[in-house]
């Protein structure tokens, strides 16, 4: 039987077979913008290959659109078909697949730790499991299947750099920062375009408040980004926060416009309303109005994206940004709709449905209030649901947007009760201090 590059058996037709999920599961680990390409060479090289299939699912199911769901069942289907004679670890893999496609996402966890106490090496359950986890905002559970791997990881195993780059996001988003920022420079060194590792540590200098570092360490690496998908977008996010932190409002929008989101560019229009353009995106611009500057029409190509998704709920935390774009571009009748066609769609008892049902779409719903001049509605709404707001995915880094977004509802309402909360909440995950923290400084101030 072939082996991948990790020493898994594989059930492929030949070595070469082999060696193109090598090159896919590459092209997966390292954020390439050519993955799909390689996907598609896979399959010409042995179409009849299960985990082919699956990698095929899966890439459909990455990208939180609802749109994709019926593909990665039918490959989940024949990946389970062509696994009947396969190894059970494929087999593993197929109902993952089939548990993540109907939105059975605590099965799909369970699954991908199983396949991982058996085989620590299988990159691609580890790392499936590392993003479901991380988008239902358990950064313990992708520490869990960090700790439980990592003994099986050493230096010169294939795709080590990767791991570690994983390792480090875990870490850091448990507040390990020490540990994160070791792990993700370590990854970098070995392998300087690796974007998850650089990310990793880009954002233990958000949360460190180590702004000039920041921008030295995305200056110093975006050489190296060439061929990186829309993490790159992330990347250059990342950079803008440093940049707004010091105030320096002008180089945040030329990033907008010309890194990431830049809408004349190949990549954004390969996928103009990937969930995680449109939250980096619409978070800055959010940030921006906060301090006084508009976005103009950057805000009309985001709310007309927002109307075409309605009723697209796959992925919990871009729903309040979808709804930022529509209020900042005042287009009322359709933020209501937007929230009928949300609540319609999320009537289901799967885990995304529940936590869509009861946590995002108040979220959305506070902010449609708050920009209507109803701030103690706002307030009211979104006050029980926020210490589950971390379950909406995303990091202590993108999950600030949202706190603000409540502490200017406590403010417009008069309550000095529910902004003690949001400046708390602060304080207690960013090493920077409310008073000195561009976004939060006017909040801080009003608390005095």
């Amino acid at each position: 039987m072939p082996k991948d590059a990790q020493g898994l058996g594989l059930t492929i037709a030949s070595p070469e077979g082999a060696a193109a999920w090598d090159h896919a599961v590459a092209g997966y680990l390292g954020y390439r913008a050519d993955a799909p390409a390689r996907l598609k060479a896979l399959f010409a090289a042995d179409a009849a290959a299960p985990m082919a299939h699956v990698l095929k699912g899966s890439f459909g199911m990455l990208a939180f659109n609802a749109a994709y769901v019926p593909a990665a069942r039918a490959a989940a289907a024949e990946a389970a078909r062509l696994a009947v004679t396969a190894t059970t670890r494929e087999q593993a893999h197929a109902a993952a697949l089939a548990a993540w496609a109907d939105g059975a996402l605590d099965r799909a966890l369970r699954l991908w730790r199983g396949i991982l106490a058996d085989h620590p090496h299988d990159v691609v359950a580890f790392r499936l499991h590392h993003f479901v986890a991380f988008w239902l905002g358990r950064p313990r559970e992708m520490a869990s299947a960090a700790a439980q791997v990592r003994p099986a990881w050493s230096d010169g195993v294939a795709a080590y750099p990767a791991m570690l780059g994983c390792f480090a996001f875990a870490a850091e988003e448990c507040g390990e920062r020490v540990r994160a920022e070791h792990d993700g420079r370590l990854a970098v060194a070995s392998d300087p375009t690796d974007l998850w590792a650089a990310h990793a540590v880009a954002h233990v200098l958000e949360m460190t408040g180590r702004e000039a570092e920041g921008i030295a360490w995305t200056e110093g690496l975006s050489r190296h980004w060439s061929g990186g998908n829309q993490i790159t977008h992330h990347l250059w996010w990342h950079r803008a926060l440093y940049h707004f932190q010091q105030g320096d409002t002008a180089t945040v929008l030329d990033l907008y416009d010309t890194q990431f989101r830049n809408v004349a560019s190949p990549l954004t229009a390969s996928h103009p309303d990937l969930y995680v353009d449109v939250q980096n995106a619409a978070a800055m611009l959010w940030r921006l109005r906060r301090v006084g500057v508009e976005g103009g029409a950057r805000w009309e190509e985001l709310a007309d994206k927002a109307e075409a998704r309605m009723g697209d709920v796959l992925s919990a935390f871009t729903l309040p940004h979808w709804m930022m774009a529509l209020v900042a571009t005042g287009r009322w009748d359709a933020a209501a709709r937007w929230l009928e066609a949300g609540r319609a769609a999320a009537s289901g008892e799967g885990e995304n449905d529940v936590l869509v049902r009861e946590v995002a779409l108040p979220v959305s719903e506070a902010i449609l209030l708050a920009a209507r001049g109803q701030a103690a509605r706002a307030v009211a709404l979104m006050r029980p649901v926020l210490g589950r707001m971390h379950a909406l995915g995303g990091s202590h880094a993108q999950q600030d947007v949202l706190w603000q977004a409540f502490a200017d509802a406590a403010m417009a309402a008069g309550d000095r009760g529910a902004l003690a909360a949001a400046l708390a909440w602060s304080t207690q995950r960013f090493a920077t201090p409310p008073a000195k923290r561009a976004a939060w400084a006017r909040a801080a101030a009003w608390a005095d």
